[in-house]
């Protein structure tokens, strides 16, 4: 094509380095989009603290206010042959070890010989006047079979144990971790050690931040 004085117009050539910006560009959007997406997955890894639950008094609580302090799980029941002797020995435990970022996670249960089968507010008084229970204590939940609460199934799956009868223990870390589990007829007393070596690594921790 001439121009309006018979030369010949030259049309601008496309910028080679332009034309990769596009898909350079595309690029690095979906590499973005992959980081946060495996951030994201990363940040959703559950542990037992990350579940919530409902409180003896019927309010949803979440279990993150635990976090930083060693938990004993136990599904309770007030009509057990074992009742007596966990519950003194359960706050006992709270009792000595409460102080020192401790706590053991009562969880009412109806599902073994239908030996919790009263209400939450007469469970809640029956601890609290029979045995002086001063550790938090959660709604009447199902924690084994299919009906399991999130947080039960949890510590099921993480230590391959799942509760046949009243008194299960499960014993958590300050980071959420289930650590072991034990059954019915294991005592306290007999799981006492091992509550009271993780609450003392947190001790120690504290006085080496300090």
């Amino acid at each position: 094509m001439l121009d309006p004085e018979g030369s010949v117009e030259h049309q601008p050539s496309p910028s080679f380095p332009k034309l990769l910006l596009i898909p350079l560009a595309m690029l690095l959007a979906i590499a973005a989009l992959l980081l946060l997406a495996f951030s994201a997955t990363r940040q959703k890894e559950p542990d037992f603290y990350t579940f919530k639950v409902v409180n003896i008094r019927g309010k949803l609580v979440s279990l993150e206010k635990y976090r930083g302090s060693v938990s004993l799980v136990v599904n309770v029941a007030s009509e057990c042959g074992y009742t007596d002797s966990h519950y003194k020995a359960l706050q006992q435990l709270q009792r000595d070890l409460g102080p020192y970022h401790f706590n053991v996670l009562a969880f009412p249960c109806n599902q073994f010989g239908h030996q919790e089968p009263d209400t939450n507010r007469e469970i809640e008084s029956f601890a609290r006047k029979t045995y002086g229970a001063s550790f938090p204590m959660f709604s009447k939940i199902t924690v084994s079979g299919a009906g399991a609460i999130p947080a039960f199934k949890y510590l099921i799956d993480s230590t391959g144990e799942e509760p046949t009868w009243n008194f299960w223990k499960y014993l958590v870390d300050p980071n959420g971790k289930v650590v072991k589990a034990w059954d019915s007829t294991v005592s306290v007393e007999e799981i006492r050690p091992h509550v009271t070596e993780l609450v003392r690594k947190i001790i120690l921790k504290k006085k080496d931040e300090l």
